[in-house]
């Protein structure tokens, strides 16, 4: 089993975790309309309304959500500034990082033929786990994950295996992202945004709302924890992922490659489906992806289980989902509680399950997160606390 030490988030619900739990615990969605970036579009999204100053990297927004949860995470478990004196590996997850901030370069080069090149150097600089790495003087490996919705659990998962097999002692693992021009644009076109504020797992759901923020956990072998004196009840237990290998931006109507992700985490994590408390789905709101994964889920764990999305707090961070929802899991075992699932009002017959309609209390020892992904990414995470 790998320790989880340290854990920090950012996004719409909070600057860190405890302002995230008090919207949680309030029930409070702070979504409006985009500040960020002019558009015309008027889909409501989740932004992350602070980054403190000293977090602040001018046009490279995804780096400082990033700073601040890693920050918070390393803070949390007991660690510096400075790991130049330990092995500690990076790993994240992120689909816009830096790279979507280059539109203006690209209109003023087709305009005039020139364009100044400060883009192009954010562009370089913009690699989200090497960025991290060099500011905090790791000793280990890194890695950026860019593999869609699932980025930040799948970057998860390759931290699990590296500290596994002895690449590293410590791992910062997660995902970040900024809210952007380019996925609104995109995710607009493809008609799956919500004009209303998202419903996961409703009948009358129209769509999902964009959001933006950071996850990150701080994972640990035991021997590196026990050598710094730091105790932890909380564990990643297992990782599973699979490709449905049917369509570019659907999931498989079966939800093969899900169900497949969740029974390898299981078994990675030696566990049983009725050990499971409670899951953390991935539940965007999008017609196709609530109903498949509200199927499989029923399937593999049964019409009982306690599920939620939390991406009514959030919205969809992309990239950040699984880190952010791996931190939320987490923090839900060890404080014994998890949100309502916001938006939720009305049950559809096509789902066998219903999500939590109230701040509802968890008495078991593991939880499963799940992510859903273009290009039929699948992943899925046990947590565990011991």
């Amino acid at each position: 089993m790998i320790a989880i030490t340290g854990f920090g988030a950012i996004s719409a619900a909070g600057g860190n975790v405890a302002e995230t739990l008090d919207a949680f615990s309030l029930a409070k969605r702070n979504a409006g309309e985009v500040t960020l970036f002019d558009t015309s579009l008027r889909y409501p999204v989740f932004e992350a309304k602070h980054i403190p100053d000293e977090f602040f990297l001018e046009g490279r927004r995804t780096l400082s959500l990033a700073l601040i949860a890693v920050d918070e995470a390393l803070r949390s478990a007991g660690l510096g500034d400075d790991l130049s004196g330990l092995r500690v590996g990076v790993c994240l997850g992120t689909t816009v990082a830096c790279q979507l901030n280059d539109i203006d370069f690209y209109k003023a080069y087709r305009d005039s033929g020139s364009a100044p090149m400060s883009p192009v150097d954010r562009y370089l600089k913009g690699n989200i786990a090497e960025y991290i790495s060099r500011r905090f003087k790791a000793q280990g490996p890194s890695l950026t994950v860019v593999n869609a919705c699932s980025s930040g659990t799948d970057a998860i998962g390759v931290a699990l295996s590296w500290l596994n097999n002895g690449l590293c002692d410590i791992a910062i693992a997660g995902g970040a992202d900024e809210l952007n021009r380019v996925p609104l644009c995109g995710f607009g076109s493809l008609g799956i945004m919500s004009m209303d504020l998202c419903a996961p797992f409703d009948r009358d759901r129209k769509g999902l709302n964009l959001g933006e923020g950071a996850g990150v956990v701080v994972l640990e072998t035991n021997e590196s924890a026990q050598k710094r004196g730091v105790i932890s009840d909380l564990y990643l237990m297992g990782y599973g992922s699979s490709g449905d290998a049917y369509h570019l931006t659907a999931p498989h109507p079966e939800g093969a490659g899900l169900r497949i992700s969740i029974k390898k985490a299981l078994a990675d994590a030696g566990i049983g489906h009725r050990e499971v408390s409670f899951v953390n789905a991935h539940g965007t709101a999008t017609p196709d992806n609530d109903l498949v994964e509200g199927n499989v889920l029923a399937d593999v764990f049964g019409k009982d289980l306690k599920m939620l999305s939390t991406k009514g707090f959030t919205g969809h961070t992309l990239g950040a989902a699984g880190g952010l929802e791996a931190v939320f899991a987490a923090v839900g075992l060890r404080e014994g509680w998890i949100p309502a699932n916001a938006g939720f009002e009305n049950k559809d017959d096509a789902i066998p399950l219903i999500p939590v309609r109230e701040k509802t209390a968890i008495d078991g020892r593991y939880a499963v997160s799940t992510s859903l992904a273009f290009g039929g990414n699948n992943a899925a995470i046990v947590i565990g606390r011991i």
